[in-house]
């Protein structure tokens, strides 16, 4: 054998080698792993486990129709992704092209009208009181109690991160000092208070009491930045919690405030107080959800909100044109944390009834996922981010399991944040669509 047949066979050996199989090669490959979410998407969602078998969630999972459907899903979303992307790409980009269009020439419309615009405002808030009445009583305390007392406190954490381009992840504790405040002035706590006030009188208290703790907390830690002010913040909650939790002789350690008094109005004639119906909550809440958005949207346009996106955008620059961060940031934290007093008094009287365990972490979290969610910095976008993650988990109800439900607002989220168009602020990311 020639030296030329020999080099020739090494090469083509060589080549054998290289050769990729075919169960190797990326279609496959993708292929594989959409099978494996199929069969994890069916243990999550198929039956749930006992303590007498330890194995029959897998068996009750792993042999039903359940497996079918989910690797049918999956299957097909692959196969749409190798075979069918083209043409899919063509039809999604006509029909972006055609609803952007019509779209974009309706809000330049809307902007540039201001009859119309106050038109489609007005016209809201009269859907916004009149839907209400014709939703069932489940559907109406889950207004109340959920979407109305958790918009107004994302409207707030807006101010701190849409706007002021910082990272709070203990929002939730200053929601806990305007409702600890209420159990105060009204008498529910073992220290007396100087005078027993009506719960409306409460609010502004409250309201005060939640804008000192928010310079408390930033006056010390606002020169720090990123991770370190997030990490300070999530120690804030904890310390708020600890103390609500073992303070016995202040505010009730474990055993919480009782029988804290429903609103009421007894003025010129009128004598009204709130029951335990939902509705005449709701339309206080939508009272003072609309009074902080004028407030907070006259701030946004104002010096105040300017200096404030300066520091969003660019901090270092920012204090280089004399902008003083520290004072405008604490002033962020101050303002944001307003509202938590508002939401407190309502959420406290609603119920008559609070303890330390209303309070947890995960509520800071949710609250950071609703204002990310809806879009930092976008009035609008908060409200309907704080309305649809609240409604998710309550629309599940009768169809997944209460321990999976937060599984699918998890799933939702991270859909969400890989194919968002843009976002500003701490949490910016780049776009990936």
């Amino acid at each position: 054998m020639s030296a030329v047949d020999s080099s020739k066979d090494m090469t083509s050996a060589a080549s054998k080698l290289r050769r990729t199989a075919w169960y190797q090669q990326p279609r496959f490959t993708r292929l594989w792993a959409m099978v494996a979410l199929g069969v994890l998407l069916a243990l999550v969602t198929g039956e749930q486990g006992n303590t007498r078998d330890i194995f029959f969630s897998l068996k009750g999972s792993l042999t039903g129709g359940g497996l079918w459907i989910c690797l049918a899903v999956t299957v097909g979303i692959w196969a749409v992704r190798e075979f069918a992307a083209e043409p899919v790409k063509g039809l999604v980009g006509m029909a972006k092209s055609g609803v952007g269009g019509p779209m974009d020439a309706v809000r330049t419309r809307v902007q540039a009208d201001p009859r119309l615009r106050w038109g489609l405002i007005v016209l809201a808030l009269v859907l916004a009181l009149w839907v209400p009445s014709l939703l069932s009583r489940t559907w109406q305390t889950v207004l109340v109690d959920q979407i109305a007392i958790f918009a107004l406190l994302a409207i707030g954490l807006n101010v701190v991160i849409g706007w002021a381009g910082l990272l709070d992840l203990g929002f939730f504790a200053f929601f806990a000092v305007g409702a600890y405040s209420t159990a105060f002035w009204t008498g529910r706590l073992p220290v007396e208070p100087p005078v027993v006030l009506n719960n409306f009188w409460v609010i502004p208290i409250a309201v005060v009491t939640c804008l000192i703790t928010g310079v408390l907390l930033g006056a010390p830690t606002l020169r720090l930045r990123g991770d370190y002010l997030a990490i300070v913040t999530l120690g804030f909650h904890e310390i708020i919690y600890l103390v609500a939790k073992n303070a016995d002789g202040i505010t009730g350690g474990p055993q919480g405030a009782r029988l804290i008094p429903d609103f009421s109005i007894d003025f010129a004639g009128i004598d009204f107080k709130w029951s335990i119906k939902p509705l005449p909550y709701w339309y206080l809440l939508v009272f003072f959800i609309v009074l902080v958005i004028i407030l907070f949207s006259r701030l946004e346009h104002s010096r105040v909100g300017r200096a404030w996106t300066a520091i969003r955008e660019d901090e270092i620059a920012a204090a280089a044109n004399g902008v003083d961060t520290v004072r405008f940031k604490l002033m962020a934290f101050a303002i944001g944390a307003s509202t938590s007093g508002v939401a407190g008094v309502i959420f406290t009287s609603k119920y008559g009834y609070i303890n330390p365990e209303v309070f947890p972490l995960l509520q800071s979290i949710l609250i950071l996922a609703y204002v990310i969610f809806g879009g930092m910095g976008s009035i609008p976008g908060v409200l309907a981010g704080a309305a649809l993650l609240v409604w998710l988990p309550e629309a599940l109800k009768d169809y997944v399991d209460p321990a999976d439900r937060y599984m699918y607002l998890g799933a939702l989220l991270v859909i969400m944040m890989i194919y968002r168009r843009r976002a500003s602020g701490p949490l910016a990311v780049d776009s990936a669509s």
